[in-house]
């Protein structure tokens, strides 16, 4: 593994060369999974430390709808505060890319790259299960619009796999509409089931949960409604795994009585 000021570099990942008499940047690299829709993403060294930078795709750089996109998206994520969510620091002219959101180190791996290599954990879904859904309690909490949650915006960080969910914060309104909120409770059981489509092992009761967010007619109107139903099933295992426990140990005191 990396040190903290070495990173593991992909071999899709691509060094781009960068002139900056000043020192400030330096190491600049695409990350090809990171892109986004109207965006490449980049991870740069600032003043010798990690970041990262989100910019206009060239063929959008030059048009001023799409600077105007760029700006906005700034000005949503900038008062955005939630340990799993990319976080906004600056906007910037960075040379050789242009205009960038400047966000925190979050390089790492997409839940897109896990499932594909096989590389899915206990630990994985478990944070799937909560910091996924703290996330999405606190996009809508602050009525943030955004694209539909997909494995290719979830990221793992390199060094302790906490979940970081990017590309969100398209537009701010006054409140979301019903709708948009059984979106992102659908999308969320579309990725759940995909991951458990990819585990080498059966879940029933998460796969039920699932199952219901996918349904139009699910009985989850909100994200505090799905995060009950999961602290239930949770519990419910907590409780299995309790009772084992004591027959286990009962036996073993029986056993040892007699012995």
């Amino acid at each position: 593994m990396a040190t903290s000021g070495q990173r593991y570099i992909g071999k899709d990942e691509k060094l781009i060369p960068i002139d900056d008499p000043s020192g400030k940047w330096s190491e600049l690299y695409l990350l090809p999974e990171w892109e986004e829709k109207c965006y490449d993403v980049y991870t740069v060294k600032k003043y010798g430390k990690w970041v990262m930078l989100k910019v206009l795709k060239k063929e959008y750089a030059d048009k001023p709808e799409y600077q105007a996109i760029l700006e906005k998206e700034f000005d949503i994520r900038y008062n955005l505060c939630h340990p799993n969510l990319v976080m906004v620091n600056d906007l910037e002219v960075v040379p050789g890319v242009g205009k960038a959101i400047i966000t925190d180190d979050v390089y790492g791996y997409s839940l897109r790259r896990l499932i594909d290599e096989k590389r899915l954990t206990p630990q994985i879904v478990h944070r799937l299960q909560t910091q996924l859904l703290d996330a999405m309690q606190y996009i809508q909490e602050n009525h943030i619009q955004h694209v539909p949650i997909t494995p290719e915006s979830i990221f793992f960080t390199e060094y302790n796999e906490n979940l970081k969910l990017g590309d969100v914060g398209f537009a701010q309104s006054d409140s979301l509409s019903e709708q948009d909120t059984r979106k992102d409770i659908e999308s969320y059981g579309k990725v759940i089931n995909e991951v458990l489509d990819n585990l080498p092992t059966s879940l029933p009761k998460l796969r039920k949960i699932a199952r219901k967010c996918m349904d139009k007619d699910h009985p989850y109107r909100t994200v505090s409604d799905l995060q009950l139903a999961m602290e239930r099933r949770n519990s419910a295992q907590l409780y299995i795994f309790l009772c084992c426990f004591i027959v286990m140990m009962a036996a073993l005191l029986v056993w040892l009585v007699r012995g």
